[in-house]
């Protein structure tokens, strides 16, 4: 009992370095589970999703699938559906994209009805609408929608709205970020086919690799294409947004929970030195060595359990919750909700635990000692001359330096803890703002150097071609063909992007660096991630065709150029026809604003709406900037002022010392903020490639589709500078003021 009253009275004396360790085992499992608990929740929900919906394994595409072709694939599936997915327009303003599934059995890829009824592959009269195009509409449930097809139009009832695990994105053709009220999928019973129905599209569950599964659909039938369910788009994208946030989650937490276990241990070693005196008072009256270890261990263990209990409740819960706005303006689900895993458990037990081990570490040394010596004050280190004291340069070097570099020499340990504790902090401020300035750099190149356009205009399905010619001679601009291709060279698949564009100075081409790229006339370049990827070179031979079309053409690399948002194909339209394709225009650009209403123009994006989505789909990610950014300087914080204060009490009697010398306050502070600044400047530069290294990790995880080029700019690493010194020289101040306050007599009195 008289134990537990001293450990509150010290606890409300120290209550500023108790807060301290409360709040670093608060931040590092709060990061830590948050972020996490943001990830996983993508993960478990996202997959109780497909689970719910049954989620096809892959998607096998041709012109037509007959029963026979069914019946052969069924013999190595576990689960066949067939489907046609059509290509529309709704009869409604600006006639958006709708792509039409007519389903024959409903059993894969299941439509996730929210509203009205659940799905009905046998209900000819209605259809099961996009929640997201029919909010962007004004769309309910009871309403009527007509859409065009080639020959025919049809007009149903909106039976429900709901989602599919097909569409959790969706790409819009004109935009960064889905325009929800110009796209959108629905779903419809074969009976609601107006004529004979072709099936384009057979769904599969399986039980086998995916190259298994390819082999024996090889040798089974003849058809058009295949995708497995990694490579569908919207699983991709989805599943590439979610290795970004692991990533982070990966890296970031770690770095927190690491900088406070050396808090906590310059803390608690600072607290024990401190009361050195006490513990010999408690040993002289009879207090067993463990009965007192284990009362200055509860010293660490409450505060951090304490923060370890509140950082595993409030991580989850406040974290996801920041991202999740964000990502549900891009990614359509019907819930989102974070995630748990028993590793939040393991972390916080691991990081209480260590609390322990680590305060008994703070104290071990002085429990084993005597009473006598307990009660005498702690003998300064001794260490032997090094090389540069031993110099004739060193009578030459100030008394500064000299000082602190003995200091530093017999206090090894703690001058590490202050290298690392800064490195760690300042790997967090470069990683963090290094993924802004690249965010920066990639919407710089997109829009500055390679897109020199004011307006995109993406032209309709129908359009009238003298009316686009019209529409062409009075902008003064160039038609585009920009479509998705699928892709195949050295036994790999991915669907990508073409642009064939005739010799504008809309839009430039660049290589890595930046700089202008010329793409002569016959050749075809390809992106240079993407030739990465498939470990392709100049001269190399790919296959490919255009999404929907059967024909596959092989071309021979002729250049490989760089493209920040968009990774494929780039080549002329005489390249493209040498191909034997066709140039199809789908957008028409131009330097001039384009407002005026044509029914060959669908809609209109200008250069600003374009930045706009480039904003949108980063949101989520400077999100996470900004709570590292965060973190990281409340940590800088926190080990700046815990060091601060070590320094200080372990230098106690060697600045009472030079003050009855006669040296002056204000040479003291000065001792004692250049070794500060010392420190800070070698875990500074120290911390400089870690986060970059950490930068080039996130940057790595970020896709298949941005193209990033980490870079370390001199922005970020001033800012960075001015962030963690001015941290440091503020701590110091604070603590410095000690030394007026500083009691002569108890600092240099010793007990024989």
């Amino acid at each position: 009992m008289s134990l537990s009253k001293k450990m509150l009275r010290d606890i409300k004396i120290n209550k500023t370095q108790f807060i301290a360790i409360f709040l670093m085992a608060f931040l590092g499992i709060f990061a830590y589970c948050g972020i996490y608990g943001e990830y996983y929740g993508l993960v478990q929900t996202s997959d109780e999703y497909y689970t719910q919906t049954n989620l096809a394994d892959g998607w096998i595409f041709n012109t037509d699938f007959d029963d026979s072709a069914v019946e052969k694939i069924s013999e190595f599936s576990t689960q066949v559906d067939r489907q046609s997915v059509i290509q529309s327009q709704a009869d409604l303003e600006n006639k958006p994209d709708i792509k039409l599934h007519f389903v024959e059995k409903a059993t894969v890829s299941k439509f996730y009805s929210t509203q009205g009824e659940d799905f009905n592959p046998q209900d000819g009269s209605g259809v099961w609408l996009d929640k997201r195009f029919a909010d962007s509409r004004n769309l309910n449930v009871g309403d009527k929608i007509t859409f065009e097809l080639e020959n025919d139009n049809i007009t149903k009832e909106i039976k429900g709205l709901g989602y599919s695990p097909e569409y959790i994105y969706e790409s819009s053709p004109n935009s960064l970020t889905p325009d929800f009220s110009q796209i959108g999928f629905a779903y419809l019973s074969h009976k609601a086919y107006p004529d004979d129905l072709n099936y384009d599209t057979v769904l599969v569950k399986y039980n086998c690799s995916d190259s298994e599964f390819k082999e024996k659909l090889d040798d089974s039938i003849d058809y058009l294409s295949f995708t497995k369910k990694d490579d569908q788009i919207s699983v991709a994208k989805f599943s590439d947004e979610m290795a970004q946030h692991k990533m982070i989650g990966d890296v970031f937490p770690l770095v927190f929970i690491l900088v406070t276990f050396l808090t906590l241990l310059t803390t608690m070693t600072r607290i024990v030195t401190h009361q050195r005196t006490q513990i010999g008072i408690l040993k002289a009256v009879g207090y067993r060595d463990k009965t007192i270890m284990m009362h200055y261990i509860s010293y660490g263990f409450w505060p951090v359990l304490a923060g370890a209990i509140i950082g595993l409740v409030m991580g989850p819960m406040i974290i996801p919750q920041m991202f999740y706005p964000t990502m549900a303006a891009t990614y359509s689900m019907p819930s989102w909700n974070p995630g748990f895993d028993i590793s939040f458990i393991y972390v916080a037990l691991l990081m209480v635990v260590s609390s322990v081990f680590v305060t008994y570490l703070s104290c071990r040394r002085i429990s084993k000692e005597n009473p006598a010596n307990t009660l005498r004050s702690k003998a300064p280190n001794v260490s032997s001359k090094s090389l540069i004291e031993k110099s004739k340069m060193w009578n030459h070097l100030s008394f500064n330096f000299r000082w602190n570099w003995r200091d530093a020499r017999r206090n090894k340990f703690r001058a590490l803890m202050a290298i690392v504790g800064v490195m760690g902090c300042v790997a967090l401020l470069i990683a963090a703002f290094g993924m802004d300035d690249s965010m920066d750099e990639l919407k710089s190149w997109e829009y500055d150097d390679i897109s020199h356009f004011e307006s995109k205009l993406l032209l309709s399905s129908e359009a009238n071609p003298l009316e686009l010619h019209y529409i062409l001679n009075i902008t003064n601009g160039s038609f585009i063909m920009q479509q998705s291709i699928e892709i195949k060279a050295n036994d790999m698949e991915d669907t990508v992007t073409i642009l064939v564009s005739n010799n504008t100075d809309l839009i430039s081409y660049t290589d890595s660096n930046r700089k202008p790229l010329e793409i002569a006339e016959g050749d075809v370049s390809i992106s240079k991630k993407l030739a990465d990827k498939f470990n392709l070179a100049i001269g190399d031979k790919i296959w490919w065709h255009i999404v929907g079309s059967d024909e596959w053409v092989d071309s021979e690399i002729g250049q490989i150029h760089a493209e920040p948002i968009s990774q494929g194909l780039i080549m002329s339209p005489d390249t493209l026809e040498d191909q034997g394709l066709n140039f199809t225009p789908t957008n028409i650009v131009t330097k001039d604003k384009f407002d005026e209403d044509y029914d060959s123009i669908k809609s209109v994006s200008s250069i600003s709406k374009l930045k706009e989505s480039w904003d949108q789909i980063t949101t989520s990610v400077m999100m996470m900037v900004y709570v590292v950014t965060v973190v990281a300087v409340s940590l800088a914080v926190l080990v700046l002022y815990n060091l601060g204060i070590l320094s200080f009490t372990e230098m106690e009697r060697e600045i009472a010392t030079l003050k009855v010398l006669g040296f002056k306050t204000n040479v003291l502070r000065k001792l004692l903020l250049t070794q500060n600044l010392i420190f800070t400047a070698i875990g500074f530069i120290l911390g400089i490639p870690l986060g970059f290294y950490f930068m080039t990790l996130m940057m790595n995880a970020a896709g298949d589709s941005l193209y990033y080029i980490p870079s370390l700019t001199w922005g970020n690493i001033i800012l960075s500078a001015i962030i963690t010194f001015t941290i440091s020289i503020g701590v110091n101040l604070l603590f410095s003021s000690k030394i007026d306050d500083l009691n002569m007599v108890e600092a240099l009195k010793d007990v024989d």
